[in-house]
Formats: C-alpha cells, sequence, structure tokens
C-alpha cells in the first residue's frame, strides 16, 4: 500500500479522484447520489487549476483505495495558512486497515512544510465510523470559549 500526493495531469491519478470520490459520493456518508457528470469531467482539471488543492490517493498495488482531497485556507487568528481537509474516503473493502490514519498522516507532514496553524475538516452528526477516527487522531469540535460552544458548520447554496 502506498500512499503519494496526487499528480492530477497524471490519467490514472485523475481517473482515481474521480473514481473514489464518485463511490463517496453514492455512499449515505456522501449523499447517495453519483457526481454529475460534469463535475466528473472536469473536477481534476479544476484542482488542478488550484494552487492551494492538494489530493492525496492510497494506492493497494494498482487499484486506489484512498482519497483525501484538502484546500489551504488561512487562519486570521493566527495568522498563519491552515489545511482544510473537505473529502476522506476509504474503499469499503480497506477499511479497518489504518489507511485513514496514513492519510492523515501524509496531510499533516505536508500542512507542517507549508506553515500551517491546524487542520481542520467537518463530519456528518451520524458518521459516527468517522468520527471515531478524527477522535482517536487527535481532531475534536471546535470552540473558541465553553461559553459560546462548539462551531457549527452552515451552508447558503449558490
Amino acid at each position: 500500500m502506498q500512499i503519494l500526493e496526487a499528480d492530477l495531469t497524471n490519467p490514472e491519478h485523475a481517473s482515481a479522484l474521480v473514481s473514489l470520490l464518485n463511490s463517496y459520493a453514492c455512499s449515505p456518508e456522501g449523499g447517495g447520489t453519483a457526481l454529475p457528470a460534469d463535475v466528473q469531467h472536469n473536477l481534476a482539471a479544476a484542482l488542478l487549476a488550484r494552487p492551494d488543492a492538494s489530493v492525496l490517493l492510497a494506492f493497494a498495488d494498482e487499484t486506489p483505495i484512498g482519497l483525501m482531497t484538502c484546500i489551504e485556507g488561512f487562519s486570521t487568528f493566527a495568522c498563519k495558512p491552515l489545511m482544510n481537509i473537505h473529502d476522506v474516503y476509504v474503499s469499503p473493502d480497506f477499511r479497518g486497515q489504518g489507511i485513514a490514519g496514513q492519510l492523515f498522516a501524509h496531510v499533516e507532514s505536508i500542512a507542517k512544510i507549508r506553515g500551517c496553524c491546524k487542520l481542520t475538516l467537518e463530519v456528518l452528526q451520524g458518521n459516527q465510523r468517522a468520527q471515531a477516527v478524527y477522535a482517536r487522531l487527535g481532531f475534536s469540535g471546535y470552540e473558541l470559549t465553553p461559553e459560546m460552544g462548539h462551531a457549527l458548520f452552515w451552508e447558503k447554496k449558490l
């Protein structure tokens, strides 16, 4: 098994990205719906055009089995970059083998090299399995003070 930073100009890496992300999208944790055709067609090129994006892939021999997409952001409170982990997916047949932990270790090393102050991620309330992995890896709910409570992730679709 190997973890590598994807070269999205490589058709095999681009295909692995789309295939794994589509599997994630089709799962209950990903919403249960395949990615639209235009997303599947344009995703690799769109991420490649973003210098703040990193895609990690896990392979077992030649088979893509894990994915992590990350987008660098910025912490105004720390005046440093941060790394937001946007997607984490391990193929069901390969779960429980420490692959997610290896993906997280790899992105943490990238974030440290870039001078990031923290890793961030969002997780669905009902995804207890992912929450257990993230907690084991040192993640916790974000709060500035106990009086104000934990941060909530909201969205407004455009």
